[in-house]
């Protein structure tokens, strides 16, 4: 099982973010971090195929609300 910090760290890195929330959380809001945008989206699709061998797409990420919601991807 994937630790949710490294999950979180790893997130946050792919993103790229020029002011990484200091306390993103699995309950953090996907549309209330900055700059989360297209770019952000294909980095995180490269992050888990790259870091966690897991295929997701666009059809996922647009039903993720939180970044909870893409650490829960990386169980099914």
């Amino acid at each position: 099982m994937t630790d949710v910090h490294l999950f979180i760290e790893n997130f946050l890195a792919a993103c790229d973010f020029d002011d990484p929330p200091e306390n993103a959380t699995l309950q953090s809001v996907l549309k209330e971090l900055p700059r989360w945008d297209s770019l952000a989206m294909l980095s995180v699709i490269v992050m888990f195929d790259m870091e966690y061998g897991k295929t997701i797409d666009g059809g996922h990420l647009k039903a993720a609300v939180t970044i909870g919601d893409l650490f829960r991807l990386l169980e099914g």
